[in-house]
């Protein structure tokens, strides 16, 4: 397979650079899941669990095969698109991990890296012999049409990030490098999967470049914007889910800091004589108060950075 590169699927293509965007635009739909599987996750507890364990264990292959981050996004992306468009028996938990090790050597084929299945296999307790992985691979890239080049939020970083004119490449580096943690982050979120890439990764500069560069924000808001491929309405949605991840992963964070540092009250001398009755005081007054703080926390976290609206997308209608 020839070398694939998720910020450019389109290489091998020779055309001009503006021809090239506008294909990646028209094309981006076909690299999607099927428009019912964002419905089926909703309503189907089955399919939400299957998804998670399924990513949760690519996420074990990434770290414990040492593969680069795209190349388990490109694994979870093949995953949710064969899912989507393939009955799950229920019941056979060999499928999941089959699936698993099928999506991760595909993409690791397009990245051209090296991915021993054998050997994570061992590590994880379960192997499958290559026959079956080989056919589990065709089952996929008959139920994706061999669209293996998958358009991905990646593919408009680029784009994007040249409608904002940045003059310092290291600021445009670290706005990029923002943003694609931030697309990495939401591939966990159910709610993500109805926005197409592009929507995905116009939301994921917004933040990052509001945090970064909040002065310019108003500017890069309206490059966006302006964009004639864009659309203001789901921007806005894909916008404030994302908004609304980024607040949860921080007030979590922020929760289980002061939780955990909560729970260990160093003793000093004068503390020394405390009675077991008074630790049990103290022990009570934290627990009572955990739960106002943790919402206090929260309050304070949606009335800062992360309750930057786009003021000026308004649904179109």
């Amino acid at each position: 397979m020839e070398y694939f590169d998720l910020e450019d699927p389109f290489t091998s293509l020779k055309e001009h650079q503006s021809d090239k965007i506008s294909t990646l635009f028209s094309s981006e739909s076909d690299h999607m899941p099927s428009r019912n599987y964002f419905q089926c996750l909703k309503t189907s507890d089955f399919y939400v669990s299957f998804r998670q364990e399924a990513i949760s264990l690519i996420l074990q292959a990434q770290y414990s095969c040492n593969l680069d981050p795209y190349t388990p996004y490109l694994a979870v992306n093949y995953m949710d698109r064969f899912i989507s468009r393939q009955d799950i028996l229920q019941g056979n938990p060999w499928v999941l991990r089959l699936l698993v090790i099928a999506c991760i050597s595909l993409a690791a084929k397009m990245k051209e890296i090296h991915f021993s299945s054998s050997n994570f296999q061992r590590k994880e307790g379960f192997i499958f012999d290559t026959s079956a992985i080989q056919r589990m691979e065709l089952l996929i890239l008959d139920a994706l049409n061999w669209r293996m080049r998958s358009i991905t939020p990646f593919s408009f970083i680029c784009f994007f990030i040249s409608l904002f004119e940045l003059k310092d490449p290291p600021l445009t580096q670290a706005l990029k490098d923002k943003a694609t943690n931030i697309i990495f982050q939401a591939r966990h979120e159910i709610n993500l999967l109805e926005f197409k890439p592009s929507t995905i990764a116009a939301s994921a500069l917004l933040l990052a470049s509001h945090e970064l560069f909040p002065l310019q924000f108003p500017s890069f808001e309206t490059s966006i914007l302006s964009c004639e491929y864009v659309n203001k309405e789901n921007l806005l949605k894909c916008f404030n889910a994302m908004q609304e991840m980024v607040i949860n992963e921080i007030s979590e964070s922020i929760v289980d800091t002061v939780s955990s540092s909560s729970t260990r009250t160093p003793i000093c001398v004068l503390d020394y004589n405390c009675t077991k009755s008074e630790s049990e005081s103290t022990t009570s007054t934290t627990a009572a108060t955990a739960m106002p703080e943790k919402r206090e926390i929260k309050r304070r976290k949606l009335n800062g950075f992360c309750s930057v609206q786009i003021s000026q997308i308004q649904p179109s209608g």
